[in-house]
């Protein structure tokens, strides 16, 4: 079940067997959410954490003109709530935007863990800490890169994200996001988002089929969304 967390966890550091199965033995039942349906609302008081296995959700908060932002983007292997072990009470919603499969881990047992297994739980705080760098991306690319440059550093986190935990095909990814939800991660309108989706496609840089993305030439998309990889590869320097 938590395949995707420890092939994440895996690309920064080695995990015994003896944490392996504290993280498989961890999961106390595994729930399906549809499509459009909050895995968590802003307010609650999560008793469990989850663990994306398959899927997309997004954390969001909404305005008092309705409107919503989408403040991440998260893929197979992310511990979506994991930080409501501490913090108590969720001060956002996590929305599912494809059908998810959802693996559920008591606090209790993540108590239990970090009581019995520093390493992982060391593994598991630095997966929280390059959220956070992820986050900080993102806040530089929306107050300082143009629509076109903000577009082309998403597509290229999230192929990387993707590829990481097996989820890639080459240089192509399912990415079931519609224009509308980029449109409320980026802060632009959907005709501005098709509009900046055109411009990557007349480039050559991108390629949409369905929901397939490839990747057509990756160092000029790196180049124009000034994307540097090196917040997504941060290691364990505690071995």
């Amino acid at each position: 079940m938590t395949n995707p967390l420890i092939l994440k966890l895996e690309q920064r550091d080695q995990l015994s067997d003896a944490e392996k199965r504290a993280l498989e033995n961890a999961v106390s039942r595994v729930r399906i959410v549809e499509a459009d349906e909050d895995i968590v609302r802003e307010g609650d008081r999560p008793s469990e954490s989850s663990l994306l296995l398959d899927g997309f959700a997004v954390r969001y908060k909404i305005v008092s003109n309705g409107r919503r932002q989408i403040s991440a983007i998260h893929v197979p292997g992310d511990f979506i709530d994991l930080h409501s072990f501490l913090l108590k009470t969720m001060d956002h919603g996590v929305l599912a935007l494809t059908t998810c499969r959802i693996a559920l881990v008591p606090h209790t047992t993540l108590e239990k863990i970090t009581d019995e297994f520093p390493h992982l739980t060391r593994m598991l705080w630095l997966n929280t800490l390059i959220d956070g760098a992820i986050h900080r991306e993102w806040l530089t690319a929306m107050g300082r890169l143009s629509a076109t440059a903000h577009m082309a550093h998403l597509i290229c986190e999230l192929y990387l994200r993707l590829k990481m935990v097996g989820r890639a095909e080459g240089d192509t990814v399912q990415l079931p996001i519609t224009q509308a939800e980029l449109g409320d991660t980026l802060g632009l309108s959907t005709v501005h988002v098709n509009r900046v989706l055109q411009e990557l496609r007349k480039e050559g840089l991108i390629r949409f089929q369905g929901e397939a993305l490839t990747i057509l030439d990756w160092e000029r998309l790196k180049k124009v969304g000034e994307f540097t990889s090196t917040y997504l590869s941060l290691q364990n320097e505690d071995r």
